[in-house]
């Protein structure tokens, strides 16, 4: 089981950039981020965005730790103290972080194969921005020559069900016909239900725990917060 990733990824990495001597794949692997991300901050491009953070203040790495990956550049970077993560409720769709690169895949496909569906829909369903979509649509995207159209369900960034109902509204509103392929598909969907069902229960037990690590997060940043006001006090 790969390990837990930093509470902030991009601001972690930018900091491990200008501090450390530690090698793009040992950052990118470290933070669950693409290499071309990391070459991107250390090129400037885009770690004026991101505020370094500093991850042995956070706990979730030592000096001993970033000494090691220093020392070996084929050293994997160990997660001393896991963070705590804070569920979002409200906002783009929530995407687990293993799944987030496969993000513009998800949206080329859809810009190919149903190019009727809205920027709107595609935002809403894959939990992405139009800025995004728009720059995956004119190829002006940072990563577009790595970018493979893939369908979103494969990917699991979302349901098959999910995706047919915003490309037959965007179809309706477009006036377009159904030429009955999509009864055709899902004539023997069966499988894909159950499938999508032991998602949902998945989903469920997921949001039970986020909900109490976000409980664990906010006794933790108060009494963060605390202490650093007696800190400051003394």
């Amino acid at each position: 089981m790969s390990q837990p990733t930093p509470l902030m990824p991009h601001a972690t990495a930018s900091w491990l950039v200008d501090t450390t001597g530690l090698t793009f794949e040992q950052i990118a692997e470290f933070c669950g981020l693409h290499i071309l991300e990391v070459q991107a901050m250390a090129d400037d491009l885009a770690s004026s965005k991101y505020t370094g953070r500093d991850p042995l203040r956070s706990g979730e790495l030592t000096q001993e730790e970033i000494e090691k990956g220093q020392a070996d550049p084929n050293y994997k970077l160990k997660m001393h103290k896991a963070p705590v993560n804070v569920s979002r409720t409200k906002g783009p769709r929530y995407t687990p972080v293993s799944k987030r690169q496969d993000k513009p895949d998800g949206i080329a496909w859809i810009l190919r194969h149903h190019p009727e569906v809205s920027d709107a829909q595609i935002g809403k369903l894959i939990g992405t921005t139009r800025n995004t979509i728009a720059a995956i649509r004119d190829r002006s995207h940072w990563n577009i020559a790595n970018i493979t159209p893939k369908d979103p369900v494969t990917l699991g960034l979302c349901s098959q069900r999910e995706l047919d109902g915003i490309v037959a509204k965007a179809a309706k509103k477009a006036g377009i016909e159904d030429d009955g392929r999509d009864d055709e598909r899902l004539g023997d969907d069966r499988q894909a239900l159950i499938e999508e069902l032991r998602q949902e229960r998945e989903d469920a037990v997921r949001a039970a725990s986020e909900a109490a690590q976000e409980a664990e997060a906010a006794a933790w940043l108060e009494a963060k917060r605390a202490a650093e006001a007696e800190e400051r006090r003394g």
